[in-house]
């Protein structure tokens, strides 16, 4: 039979060709495509490192308002203790009434203060939050190409800060 003394011609160009194919193939894909993908990888990682150190910043800055809002609690205290031993001293000749009014005046002061304080702690926490629900959004999606809500986003990040 003649197809069967033809066939090792035949499967020895089958073979070659495949091979041939095969090599373009794989040095296409290994000098292409694969640089391609490992920068991307590489700038996806740089990206995610940024945001963390944007929100690891963000934490120390908050921090640092909530340390300078304790010194001015502590100032406002050791100022509002020394105005109340004056006004003590004063009193001591003058009517209660007066000891009352300076005491009203100190209390409205310290509630200002710690009003002021708390404000802009809540503020900064809220920047904070704000910063991490954003880097959260765009670490889902980069890492696993689906969209997260900003509404569970957030739910998370407050489970994250306050949890």
């Amino acid at each position: 039979m003649p197809q069967i003394t033809q066939l090792p011609f035949i499967f020895s160009s089958q073979l070659f060709w495949l091979a041939v194919v095969f090599g373009i193939l794989f040095f296409g894909i290994g000098r292409g495509m694969v640089p391609k993908i490992q920068a991307t990888v590489e700038k996806r990682e740089k990206i995610i490192a940024e945001d963390l150190a944007k929100a690891q910043q963000a934490r120390a800055d908050a921090e640092q308002t909530e340390a300078a809002y304790r010194e001015r609690m502590d100032a406002s205290r050791a100022e509002a203790a020394a105005l109340t031993r004056e006004a003590r001293q004063a009193s001591a000749r003058e009517t209660e009434t007066k000891v009352h009014a300076a005491a009203e005046k100190i209390a409205g002061k310290v509630a200002k203060a710690e009003a002021e304080i708390r404000s802009a702690r809540d503020a900064a926490r809220s920047q904070v939050e704000a910063v991490a629900v954003e880097a959260t959004q765009d670490m889902v999606a980069r890492l696993t190409g689906t969209k997260v809500p900003r509404d569970q986003a957030a739910a998370a990040v407050k489970a994250e800060f306050h949890g």
